[in-house]
């Protein structure tokens, strides 16, 4: 068990290193890896299938390293289910450019993560895979709609688990699980699905880590290299002085809890210190709850697109029970909202990316809040839950994140602050598209300031299985 418990703690690059200098085979490395999915699994369920056998790992910068990815995207011989019901019994062959890429980078695929149906609800718990939970309190979600990915990697069963990130599904579950979340810009990586939609264009592949180098690291793999503005590895920390505007109000007007305030201070205070200039200014001011309707309206688009599809390769329409109420509702309010629903609603989210960008212009990156409170009890965004009261509770905890996904901005969550509860609140850090160098830069510097990576989680394997 010790051995399994030190493996835990090493984060992906330690580990291919292990590899690389044959310390350790990548065969070890799975078994391990699998022995402890098997051990906690049962308590977080993070993970919604494993692999049934582990493939040679190709060379590569990660060669040996298992790793999970979330079930929004298929893999070859394993269930592609989205989350949905609709899809349980569905097994893909299809492979995906973003997937060759980690198979290249030689990572070796140990399962697949639980997520919200079709990745539209900010917590974990499904009608088809039941609720995931937090490392940190049991009766807490991991958040969403990457919860599976952000417990898996917090409670040390794997060291990196891809995730993605279509309105905040990689950063506010890394901020509830303490772990490192980046979101890069707009068409920075290769493609991960086959798009067609605007909720789709929204969407960033990435994945969750402990360590800032191991995402680096992992961007640079699956980067689309023909940019003119590539970023490749970057491996250094910030060596000059940014001007940081600063600010806590919610896209919809409202103000954080007591908790994220404080974490909010304290990662001013800790910028501060390093020589940044902080300037705390007003939030932009969006068309609230317009906005909201307008990003959910897209939502229920995509997800009627689905249906539709669904509708048309087989005998009987998708029926009631495959699908979760929350998504039929986004189906019906699109559908009353007339043919012009989403003309109206592209022309909201326009109008919000134009005022968002000319608020930002004067700042090299900006400082939020990454949730509106600490991490929702299991069942608070339940999707059996009336649609208008989950808009209102999504509103007070979401109220950050979505805008630089249709803004195409990098952003991510940085795991500085623990509110007295021990729970994990991360700062949230964003700048202007193509400027994802910058923001992992700045990571690693937060990293050297404030080191997290030996902070581990009550439900953790090193914390439950480790010596004393």
């Amino acid at each position: 068990m010790h051995d399994l418990v030190a493996l835990a703690r090493l984060d992906a690059t330690a580990q291919a290193e292990l590899c690389a200098t044959g310390q350790l085979s990548a065969r070890e490395l799975w078994e391990a890896c699998a022995a402890r999915i098997h051990a906690l699994n049962p308590l977080l369920r993070a993970v919604v299938c494993v692999a049934d056998r582990r493939p040679e790992p190709e060379p590569g910068p990660f060669s040996g390293v298992p790793f999970l990815l979330k079930d929004a995207i298929p893999w070859p011989g394993l269930p592609w289910t989205l989350g949905a019901r609709l899809f349980a019994n569905r097994v893909t062959q299809q492979q995906t450019e973003y997937g060759k890429r980690l198979v290249d980078a030689g990572l070796v695929l140990a399962g697949k993560t639980a997520l919200s149906e079709f990745g539209l609800l900010a917590s974990t718990e499904t009608l088809l895979a039941g609720a995931t939970h937090n490392p940190w309190n049991l009766a807490r979600s991991p958040m969403g709609s990457s919860g599976g990915s952000a417990a898996a990697v917090a409670a040390g069963l794997v060291p990196l688990a891809h995730a993605n990130d279509g309105g905040g599904s990689i950063r506010a579950p890394a901020s509830a699980c303490g772990v490192f979340g980046f979101k890069p810009s707009r068409s920075r990586t290769v493609i991960a699905n086959r798009g067609g939609s605007d909720f789709a264009d929204m969407t960033s592949e990435h994945c969750i880590t402990r360590s800032v180098r191991d995402s680096a690291r992992f961007l640079s793999v699956t980067e689309d290299r023909t940019l003119t503005d590539a970023v490749g590895y970057v491996q250094e920390p910030l060596a000059r002085s940014l001007r940081i505007g600063a600010w806590t109000q919610t896209m919809s007007g409202g103000n954080p809890s007591p908790a994220v305030q404080k974490a909010h201070e304290d990662a001013v205070a800790l910028l501060l210190s390093l020589g940044h200039r902080v300037e705390v200014v007003p939030a932009p001011r969006f068309e609230a709850p317009e906005l909201g309707e307008a990003l959910y309206l897209i939502a229920g688009a995509a997800v009627a697109n689905v249906v539709q599809t669904i509708d048309r390769t087989r005998r009987e329409p998708v029926q009631q029970a495959e699908l979760e109420p929350f998504s039929w509702a986004l189906i019906e309010a699109l559908e009353a909202d007339g043919p012009d629903a989403l003309p109206r609603a592209r022309a909201v989210i326009a109008r919000a990316v134009s005022t968002y960008r000319e608020a930002t212009r004067p700042f090299d990156v900006v400082l939020t809040p990454v949730l509106g409170r600490e991490p929702c009890e299991v069942g608070y965004l339940s999707p059996i839950l009336p649609r208008q009261l989950l808009l209102e509770r999504t509103a007070e905890l979401l109220g950050y994140t979505p805008i630089h996904n249709v803004a195409g901005c990098p952003a991510m969550s940085v795991p500085l602050h623990w509110s007295e509860q021990g729970l994990p609140i991360g700062a949230h850090f964003s700048a202007a598209p193509g400027q994802d160098a910058l923001l992992l830069s700045l990571a690693y510097q937060l990293e050297r300031a404030r080191p997290w990576n030996e902070r581990w989680a009550p439900y953790s394997f090193p914390a439950l299985f480790g010596a004393g």
